[in-house]
């Protein structure tokens, strides 16, 4: 898959949010399945919306994605799309998915549309049941609305061992219509995507069929989702979805449309908003990392290769504990599985050169420690083969992502 088409007319959205797009509402309640935090939301559009997701490979995927994979399969439009913290709804058998078509059930019922178009999503501990009687419960007293409260009921009912709302806001110019996107997030832990990661939910007032949603949606989450780590582990759960309702009234997208590539770097901007969110609020991250990797023998590799790096538990460790041990950084790159060639890397940690063409220069340990003791690291390889190019995100492991994980379900 070729290299994302940069443009330059994407401007984003001051305190943007799942709202800045025409016609969509959203809302948030305390149905009981946490302790005090909401825990069910719901998105509604005001008229049915084209629809496009991409879902985790995990084998075991839990019975919401069952459910809004059914939504869509029937004629890829939504229309609304309910979620409920605390609870997976995972590895709970035909009681499980009988549970999540009844969320959905529900959910129609709240807000009047045919069931086909509500979708399904839950985060939280896996193998519990969900206490239906709470979610019918928490589903009818959603009070739906536009203004930015009700974006930050919605946006806080996702949120797990999340320490901060995921959100954002982005728009461009098509044919002369302002088209806008607004996205949000969950994700702290069990992040490490292979295909999206944790839950996202994007809404556009762009005009654009199913059909090339998806195929933008595919194509941008190799780039953005795709390319964050925390700690190596995915989840059962894992989704991200876009409705698009095209109330913005520009002409319909797709490839061969002169603007296409606007939609998809807006997309683009969109995700790697909410990505780059995910990793910084990492379960127990003080630094957000971003490993940029040039040189590669092609882009495939330079993005295995970066990712490679910002996963590694040994180099994570090394930046929480602000150690320029860049020994690690070529560890990483030699786990890789590319076609990386070991005589001619150049490393930097920020400005600090420390490596060139995998020949040891002089450089200022002082320096480099002053730069890792920052809350945002960039780290820089070149491979000096070829034209490849790639980026990832995450974050450090430091000592309370043992104390978080080790006590989860309580």
């Amino acid at each position: 898959m070729g290299t994302l088409t940069k443009v330059s007319k994407i401007i984003e959205i001051e305190n943007g949010s799942i709202l800045s797009p025409k016609g969509f509402h959203t809302g948030g309640t305390h149905a009981g399945l946490r302790y005090a935090k909401k825990d069910v939301g719901l998105i509604y559009s005001e008229v049915p919306a084209h629809s496009a997701a991409v879902y985790t490979l995990h084998d075991f995927q839990a019975a919401p994605i069952a459910v809004t994979k059914d939504s869509l399969t029937n004629s890829g439009m939504l229309q609304a799309l309910v979620v409920n913290s605390a609870c997976a709804n995972a590895c709970t058998g035909e009681q499980g998915l009988k549970d999540a078509y009844e969320m959905r059930e529900f959910a129609a019922q709240k807000v009047q549309v045919e069931e086909h178009l509500v979708a399904v999503a839950s985060t939280g501990v896996i193998g519990e049941y969900l206490k239906m009687d709470k979610i019918k419960a928490g589903i009818e007293q959603i009070q739906l609305g536009t203004a930015s409260a009700h974006a930050e009921d919605f946006q806080t009912a996702i949120l797990t061992t999340d320490t901060c709302m995921k959100k954002c806001g982005f728009k461009a110019e098509i044919n002369g219509k302002m088209v806008h996107m607004g996205g949000a997030a969950k994700g702290s832990g069990m992040i490490h995507p292979n295909m999206a990661t944790m839950l996202g939910f994007i809404t556009t007032d762009a005009h654009i069929s199913s059909e090339n949603l998806q195929l933008a949606l595919k194509e941008v989450t190799n780039y953005t989702f795709n390319q964050i780590t925390v700690d190596g582990d995915t989840s059962t759960n894992d989704m991200v979805l876009v409705m698009a309702n095209g109330l913005a009234e520009n002409q319909s997208l797709s490839p061969e449309h002169p603007e296409w590539p606007v939609f998809v770097q807006l997309l683009n901007n969109t995700c790697e908003s909410l990505a780059k969110q995910i990793a910084k609020d990492g379960e127990g991250a003080t630094k957000l990392v971003e490993v940029n990797v040039t040189g590669a023998f092609d882009e495939y590799d330079a993005r295995k290769i970066a990712k490679q790096i910002v996963g590694s538990n040994l180099v994570k460790t090394a930046i929480f504990g602000a150690d320029a041990n860049w020994g690690r950084i070529i560890g990483a790159i030699g786990q890789a599985d590319t076609k990386a060639k070991t005589e001619q890397v150049t490393i930097s940690i920020g400005t600090v050169k420390m490596l060139d063409k995998s020949e040891i220069i002089p450089f200022s340990e002082e320096k480099a420690t002053e730069y890792l003791k920052e809350d945002f690291i960039q780290i820089f390889v070149d491979m000096h083969m070829g034209n490849g190019a790639g980026t990832a995100w995450g974050c450090d492991l430091s000592y309370d992502y043992v104390k978080i994980n080790a006590s989860y379900r309580t």
